[in-house]
């Protein structure tokens, strides 16, 4: 069975913005203004939804943000749902989202990372269509560092399009830019260099369809019918899985015991290898992030790549769950190759 490939957006095409998790607060509304504007300038028509209220954890009420999501998935005129970012608590929309109404209408691309796990993940897995886990509609604005690419790169790419990203060997130490203060940022800042790191030596060339997302996040879902990646990979992955996991920001110790219950639980039993998100979160007296990992991960067997740019530390490298790929990994050649097909 064949992943599903929303198709291309070409101008003129209709994007929508809710918030399935937190809104945007009122000072960060000239910042959302921006990317709004950023989109636009592409030849996009925005469709900005009612849940999108910032003053606490959630946009709304969850039937209310279900309905908006669940809406926008299933608008043949809507193209695309690009929220502002993640959150906390999306998680009380699953049981409230018409999955066979999302499954039925034709695909729609979706776009975001961090609480955005918590439906886009579901999303591929219980209705094939794939999903953008990069960079959100507050971070557009960022010009995309070179070997990058941004998730209007591949949303507007045509089916079997295949694409190659080398990271850029340089990362943000730590912080946030302050976008209440300086709403048109546009310049990453990549203070610090590193590269990928093989957590259990050697080189690496492997190939699997992605699927993944925030540890935080996905570990809540284990054991529920969200979050069974066996079916997916027997349904359209025979050939195995890379699975991608990053740490948002609970200690070595947090990390280390959701992924034990996330391999128990049987999230990587299909995968080929694990690609592992660089992370600002902390280590503690006995354990750093990179040992959380390979306690938790280390009887798969499997090869363990940490470092890579696809979680909470820019810059963001996207990927796409459903897609087919190649990693390599060398001491001196690193890259993610994509195909949509």
């Amino acid at each position: 069975m064949p992943v599903r490939y929303p198709r291309p957006l070409r101008p003129g095409d209709r994007i929508g913005v809710t918030s399935p998790s937190s809104g945007v607060p009122r000072e960060l509304r000239e910042r959302l203004a921006v990317a709004v504007r950023d989109v636009e300038a592409r030849g996009y028509e925005v469709v900005t939804g009612r849940c999108m209220d910032g003053s606490g954890h959630v946009s709304a009420p969850a039937a209310d943000r279900a309905a908006e999501l669940s809406a926008m998935l299933t608008d043949p005129g809507i193209r695309a749902v690009v929220p502002p970012w993640g959150g906390e608590t999306a998680i009380d929309l699953l049981p409230l989202i018409d999955w066979e109404a999302v499954r039925a209408a034709e695909p729609t691309w979706v776009v975001g990372y961090s609480d955005m796990s918590t439906v886009m993940t579901p999303l591929t897995l219980l209705t094939g269509v794939a999903t953008v886990h990069g960079n959100n509609l507050m971070d557009t604005p960022y010009r995309v560092p070179e070997g990058l690419v941004s998730w209007f790169d591949v949303v507007t790419a045509p089916p079997g399009h295949r694409f190659t990203q080398i990271p850029p060997e340089r990362h943000r130490a730590s912080g946030w830019d302050d976008w209440a203060a300086h709403p048109e940022a546009r310049t990453l800042t990549l203070d610090i260099p590193g590269r990928w790191t093989r957590l259990d030596g050697g080189d690496v060339d492997v190939e699997g369809r992605l699927i993944g997302g925030c540890v935080e996040m996905l570990c809540n879902l284990t054991g529920t019918p969200y979050l069974d990646t066996s079916a997916f990979a027997r349904a359209h992955a025979p050939e195995g899985l890379l699975v991608y996991v990053e740490a948002a920001g609970d200690d070595a110790l947090a990390i280390c015991r959701y992924l034990h219950g996330m391999r128990m639980a049987g999230f990587f039993d299909a995968a080929n290898a694990v690609l592992v998100g660089r992370t600002a979160a902390p280590d503690t007296a006995s354990l750093t992030q990179h040992q959380a990992v390979m306690d938790a991960l280390g009887p798969l067997n499997v090869p363990i790549v940490a470092d890579v740019e696809c979680g909470h530390v820019p810059p963001y490298l996207p990927l796409v769950n459903g897609a087919r790929c190649r990693v390599v990994h060398t001491a001196t050649r690193s890259e993610v190759t994509q195909t949509l097909g």
